[in-house]
């Protein structure tokens, strides 16, 4: 079976690890990746943390070509792939310390965006971060004619998914007792948000 391959994920797999070697601490042990697709940034990306398990996930039509792609790559810190679909599955009973997803939120509804918000919530303890790369809009509109020509795109295919509002994501993770740390500006027009799990929640929405 040939394993599909992303030239997005080639493009953006350096970028995405300048700035997991920001975020990343030495005391991380657990690291849930959310919609692996091809796990070209899983076998590229986890031998640079090796103190790390780092856990893929996918829904169950692309698992057989993720779990290939992982056996074939055979590293060490890279645990066995399981299915995971938003809305559907549950996220591991157990605790991470980091949940990466990467270009999913666009693909997502916004039902399962707060879905998966809520679940990752009951999986990260105090001080627990959540990394989210993709494009998104700020105020209400899009940064770059290119992203609205992409949401156009997505919206014929899906009309519930879309790039989705930098301010309506904030509220829902707020909402979810986490707090903004950072938003990198990344290349081709994306983002890297890190958000931080909070101990109790807070009426202030941490500002951009």
């Amino acid at each position: 079976m040939e394993i599909p391959h992303s030239e997005a994920a080639e493009r953006n797999k350096e970028p995405i690890l300048r700035v997991l070697k920001e975020v990343i601490r030495p005391n991380h042990q657990r690291l849930l990746e959310i919609g692996a697709g091809t796990g070209q940034h899983a076998v590229y990306l986890a031998p640079f943390f090796p103190h790390l398990d780092w856990t893929p996930t996918e829904q169950a039509e692309n698992l057989p070509m993720l779990k290939r792609r992982i056996e074939q790559a055979r590293i060490p810190n890279i645990t066995t792939p399981f299915k995971l679909r938003i809305g559907e599955n549950d996220f591991p009973i157990r605790t991470f310390d980091i949940v990466l997803t990467i270009n999913t939120f666009h693909i997502m509804h916004w039902k399962e965006v707060k879905t998966f918000i809520k679940l990752v919530s009951g999986r990260l303890q105090e001080g627990g971060l959540v990394v989210i790369y993709g494009p998104f809009n700020y105020g209400g509109k899009f940064t770059t004619p290119s992203n609205e020509a992409f949401d156009k795109t997505l919206k014929e295919k899906d009309p519930l998914s879309g790039l989705r509002g930098f301010e309506d994501v904030l509220k829902a993770f707020a909402k979810n007792e986490f707090e903004l740390l950072k938003d990198y500006e990344m290349p081709s027009n994306n983002r890297m948000l890190v958000f931080s799990r909070l101990k109790f929640a807070k009426n202030k929405i941490p500002r951009r």
